[in-house]
């Protein structure tokens, strides 16, 4: 079956409904398509807890945003996106709460913000500890306003269609009747989220398997800057949910198995000692994830069975506070750990939590193949470079998600119609996959194996320091592990709800996006933000000031070159923290 629309959208979280929202105030008589692997509300935007970074006081100034935000990146970001991406943030967040989002405030009435990690002032708009999900909720609300905006809920986009090199379309599967259908467009926005759950110790949720990522690099859109992962210092053991941020913006200390302050032992950016004992828990993340390695290999950390932890200690700040500002914290560690932070120390370990890397797109959310745009974590604009500073991933997704859909609104009304072969080839792709699903009923091979030993392979050779050797030995494992996905099988044949055929789907994507990782994370000998080489330990401006581009080539390998970084105002410099 065919439909047609002039832009289709695949992703429901944050970027994604902002840019359909974007496209119907540019153009009110364009048609949208938003295609969503499950219903929006279930996007990963919601599980953001901690806030969204905006200019909001007077004792603050977008260069001062910009320059933490550089800084943070370890120079590594395109200085003309921090400056466009610090300008629109605060006219995006008043946007929303015009929509209806409930931010938190001061007893005066005016919007409260809190510090968080590398930046000088407080600047993070809030809405308790459940921001993401009042965020989504007023997009998800807004686009209700748009009739020309049509969703297909729980649809997997398999396929970018692609002809003469202008994308036309995706190919997608209903996941309630197992249907294929082809859905034409003249142009494609990929904003489905980050890969976190290439790695096996994640806050990424079940879904965040780097779909968009995939689609664009199979089409030949590059990737970038995939070899920078950030850990965030704080995940809860076994589940890996996320304890935000806000805890220890909030005043809570990490703590060592002898209940002392380690991160003043560490250099965290700080520039002189009392500052950084104040605000040494608000450290940069790539800087906090590396101390508590460093802890665990002297001996300071705590083992359990789902790995070694330090202690995050909320309890001096008295339960009026945590129910106040922290509620979903005290709610996770009550559900997910059985103990109340008001009384009890939580243990927290380093877990992967976002992609710096993604779709390689400039200012506009337009990728280097015609037709198709990115935004949100799938996309690599850059204003993160090699660490994103905490809280400016959510009006990341405002941003450029409001500017990669008034770009493919341009667009779309500048092409002509796309060529019939597109049709065609929407055809043979419907067809592979009819035959795909049939093929894997012979299949020797289990997708819960393949997957389980890709993310021990990146957690050993990707994880929060590299090396060479172990990089080189990964590279030759997951092409070892892409030639046994060949012969993957699956036992459920149905077409209702096939989850089986879902996580094969993903799965050959995550492969993919485990090879750029690694190759990149090998091309790259040098060590900067959250790419720490032991055997390149320094920062190399000469060679690596660019940002990594790897390109799928015909036979299946990537192929690795270098971008120069945009520089406009600040010159590479030292990474300084501190109040």
């Amino acid at each position: 079956m065919t439909a047609s629309h002039n832009i289709v959208v695949v992703g429901g979280g944050a970027a994604g409904l902002r840019a359909a929202i974007a496209i119907a105030e540019t153009n009110p008589r364009l048609r949208i398509a938003v295609v969503s692997k499950v219903y929006p509300m279930r996007s990963h935007t919601v599980s953001a807890e901690g806030g969204a970074a905006a200019v909001a006081g007077a004792d603050d100034s977008l260069d001062e945003h910009a320059y933490d935000t550089v800084s943070g990146s370890d120079w590594l970001c395109d200085q003309d996106a921090v400056e466009a991406f610090v300008a629109e943030a605060p006219r995006e967040l008043l946007q929303l709460e015009h929509w209806g989002c409930p931010w938190s405030r001061k007893p005066d009435g005016r919007i409260a913000v809190r510090a968080f990690g590398g930046m000088k002032k407080k600047r993070t708009w809030f809405a308790a500890d459940k921001t993401g999900f009042h965020m989504l909720h007023t997009l998800f609300q807004r686009i209700l306003a748009y009739p020309d905006i049509v969703r297909y809920d729980e649809w997997f986009a398999t396929t970018l269609l692609v002809d003469d090199g202008r994308v036309g379309g995706v190919v997608a599967v209903e996941l309630a009747t197992g249907r294929v259908e082809t859905i034409l467009a003249d142009a494609v926005i990929v904003a489905t989220g980050g890969c976190g759950r290439v790695f096996p110790f994640t806050t990424n949720a079940n879904i965040s398997t780097g779909d968009g990522m995939a689609l664009a690099f199979r089409a030949g859109a590059p990737l970038k800057d995939m070899e920078f992962v950030q850990y965030h210092p704080t995940g809860l053991p076994f589940t890996g949910i996320l304890v935000t941020e806000a805890a220890r913006a909030e005043g809570g200390w990490l703590l060592n198995k002898d209940g002392y302050r380690y991160l003043q032992d560490y250099d965290l950016g700080t520039p002189t000692p009392e500052p950084k004992l104040r605000s040494m828990e608000l450290g940069p993340r790539d800087r906090l994830s590396q101390a508590f390695v460093h802890e665990q290999e002297k001996g300071r950390t705590v083992e359990t069975p789902y790995g070694h932890v330090v202690y995050l200690d909320l309890r001096h700040l008295g339960a009026e506070l945590i129910d106040a500002k922290l509620p979903f914290v005290r709610e996770l560690c009550r559900d997910y750990q059985h103990i109340d932070p008001v009384t009890e120390l939580i243990p927290v370990r380093p877990v992967v939590h976002y992609m710096m890397g993604g779709v390689h797109t400039d200012i506009d959310g337009a990728t280097p193949l015609p037709g198709l745009f990115a935004a949100g974590e799938t996309a690599c604009v850059s204003i993160n470079g090699a660490n994103r500073l905490g809280s400016n991933s959510l009006p990341e997704c405002l941003v450029f998600g409001a500017r990669a859909g008034c770009a493919a609104a341009q667009y779309a009304t500048t092409v002509g119609a796309a060529s019939p072969t597109v049709q065609t080839q929407a055809g043979v792709e419907e067809q592979r996959l009819q035959r795909e699903l049939a093929r894997r009923a012979e299949g020797r091979e289990r997708i819960a194996d393949i997957r389980s030993e890709m993310q021990t392979i990146m957690e050993t050779a990707a994880g929060i320091y590299r090396d060479g050797p172990a990089l080189t030995k990964a590279a030759d494992q997951i092409r070892v592990l892409q030639e046994r996905f060949a012969n993957a099988g699956i036992d459920d044949h149905s077409r209702t709800f096939n989850t089986e055929l879902t996580a094969l789907l993903e799965l050959a994507g995550m492969l993919d996006i485990a090879q750029t990782i690694i190759e990149s994370a090998l091309q790259r000998e040098e060590s900067r933000g959250a790419h720490q080489r032991t055997d390149f330990t320094r920062r190399d401006d000469e060679r690596f000031l660019a940002h990594t581009l790897v390109h799928r080539e015909p036979d299946g390998t990537a192929r690795v070159d270098y971008l120069p970084v945009t520089i406009t105002r600040w010159p590479p410099g030292e990474r300084v923290y501190g109040r």
